[in-house]
């Protein structure tokens, strides 16, 4: 079975059902939110692996969730089939960033080696401190976390999946 998530980015996951009329409640997971607007053509990843092609009738945002209604779900029960879905748009049509800037999907699963080429390991998660990012680096044994800065990760090749850091001292050591 093929993975229908790979080549697609997601921008919302459908939390809940809302009203009557067919609409559900999504959290939105794009740092764009305004790229909902004229957006209509999207992909709902299905908790069980499916995948389908919908079609956005109408959005708006409450209290900092989308809530987005979908050609052919006009009723709670229609929509109650798309809970727990991710509503995707393909890699192709992702926002355009500045050089040097990365979307969470290009960074998880990248390798982190030091300068020297001693691998730390895979990039599982990104935490968002409110300074710099901080990079979850699971090695398979331990768990680094490295902050995700210019003086830090030197070298960020998404092309290859790599990222090269130069760690101060004491960095990776507990």
């Amino acid at each position: 079975m093929t993975d229908e998530r790979e080549g697609h980015v997601t921008i919302a996951k459908i939390t809940k059902t809302r009203g009557l009329r067919g609409e559900v409640v999504a959290h939105v997971l794009t740092d764009f939110p305004e790229r909902f607007d004229g957006l209509v053509d999207v992909i709902a990843l299905l908790p069980n692996g499916t995948r389908r092609d919908l079609k956005i009738e109408e959005h708006r945002f409450q209290k900092g969730r989308a809530v987005l209604k979908f050609a052919g779900f006009d009723t709670i029960e229609s929509a109650e089939e798309l809970r727990d879905a991710e509503v995707a748009v393909p890699e192709s049509e992702a926002v355009e960033l500045e050089d040097d800037t990365f979307f969470q999907w290009q960074i998880e699963g990248c390798s982190v080696e030091t300068i020297e080429g001693k691998p730390l390991g895979t990039v599982t998660g990104i935490l968002r401190t409110g300074a710099a990012d901080v990079l979850t680096v699971n090695s398979g044994v331990t768990e680094y976390l490295i902050p995700f800065a210019e003086a830090i990760c030197v070298e960020v090749d998404i092309e290859n999946k790599i990222i090269r850091v130069d760690p101060p001292e004491g960095l990776l050591e507990f």
